[in-house]
């Protein structure tokens, strides 16, 4: 039975955190110099344990197991949002460390890029071989405006090649994770085996309306865009309630007017608007919902709106002898210690389940705080699960 050093799996999270430390959390993100050397930082500690280090030309990292035989994958991100957690990505990674550590078969990837910096999942979507060079072309920082292609130039990984995984050399992938949610904090669980990923279907929302002077304009002859915006708002968060699933979430991420002056009528609103559903058929009834209110809105109101499909993502479903094998691993450490559970976040998973089966365990997010550099989780519950995902591997590599 392979042994997992969990002393030595915390000691790796603690060093990892203080690359780009902010307060209690992090501040990381992807393709700057804390970045690239959390990049350099994993690939000395893979070569440490015998593992065949690389990195291509989007930052993804890959540590190869050596031997010969089936492998695993194991792995997430290690980047982070801005001024966030310590845990949030690099705790899959580190768990495929610890894994690899232990003995087992395990290649381990960090995948760049998923917290979106430069548009989501580039490291992903270019492992499973879906990520263009005309997407990588058009993608910018949505915090500087600065390009990827200027990033990666900076960050050393121009011209590098970035071939996609080797589906054939794997049996399946695991990630850790927090859970980002209070659920199992809730309900006095210690550990999540996620059922599936939700997907995500990200829209802009432009609505158009007539730029003017704010007092000499009056209310009759307005065309004000903000205002139009506001009650779309109001309408869509009336009418979802009526057509949502048991975990279907929609935010409003972003409004912004212009020209965003307080004596100037806003002529333009741009909403960027998400909603999150494991069902694909949910998904698609609140499009249904969604373009109908935008409609009704188009027939009342001054100002015209259009809907414009930013993302439409997929779901995942994990594999079902993967989360056998993570609950069986979870009674055998501590009976009743667990639940099943889909992620409500979207996670790299979701996208290697294009070319492998798949399995996530999430570990309790104390308060639900996650992208918060106060994000944290227990240290007895993170030794807790990195012994369930070694039981797991184990399992899974003998079924």
């Amino acid at each position: 039975m392979a042994q997992i050093d969990t002393a030595r799996f915390i000691a790796d999270l603690q060093e990892l955190r203080k690359i780009g430390e902010f307060k209690t959390g992090v501040h990381r993100p992807t393709y700057t110099p804390q970045d690239m050397e959390s990049r350099r930082w994993l690939m000395d500690r893979m070569a440490e344990i015998g593992l065949e280090p690389s990195m291509d030309g989007v930052g993804n990292v890959l540590g190869k197991h050596k031997g010969p035989g089936i492998k695993l994958l194991a792995g997430s991100h290690i980047e982070t949002q801005n001024e966030a957690g310590w845990l949030d990505g690099a705790l899959g990674v580190v768990a495929g460390l610890a894994l690899a550590r232990a003995g087992l078969p395990v290649d381990v990837v960090a995948c760049a890029d998923e917290e979106g910096h430069y548009g989501g999942f580039v490291g992903s979507r270019s492992l499973t071989g879906i990520l263009t060079e005309e997407q990588i072309d058009a993608a910018s920082n949505r915090t500087t405006g600065q390009t990827l292609r200027e990033a990666l130039a900076g960050a050393g990984l121009a011209g590098l090649p970035r071939p996609p995984l080797e589906a054939s050399r794997y049996k399946g992938f695991f990630e850790m994770h927090i859970e980002q949610g209070t659920q199992l904090e809730n309900a006095g669980l210690r550990a999540g085996v996620v059922s599936g990923i939700v997907a995500i279907w990200q829209w802009k929302i432009v609505i158009e309306g007539n730029q003017d002077h704010a007092g000499g304009t009056t209310m009759a002859e307005r065309r004000d865009a903000g205002l139009t915006a506001v009650r779309l708002l109001a309408a869509i968060d009336q009418e979802f309630p009526r057509h949502v699933g048991e975990r279907t979430t929609w935010t409003t991420g972003r409004i912004a007017l212009e020209p965003g002056a307080p004596s100037i009528i806003p002529g333009r609103a741009e909403i960027l608007f998400q909603f999150r559903d494991i069902s694909t058929e949910k998904l698609a009834e609140l499009e249904t919902v969604l373009r109908r209110l935008i409609q009704e809105s188009n027939r009342r109101e001054k100002c015209p709106a259009r809907l414009e499909a930013v993302s439409l993502s997929k779901p995942a479903m994990c594999d079902h002898a993967m989360m056998a094998c993570l609950a069986e691993a979870a009674e055998a450490v501590q009976p009743g210690c667990w639940q099943k559970m889909p992620s409500g976040a979207g996670h790299d998973s979701q996208y290697i389940a294009r070319l492998m089966p798949v399995a996530m365990l999430f570990t309790p997010s104390i308060g639900g705080i996650s992208h918060h550099w106060s994000e944290d989780t227990k240290i007895e519950d993170l030794e807790l699960c990195m012994q369930i995902l070694g039981g797991a591997a184990e399992r899974f590599l003998a079924v």
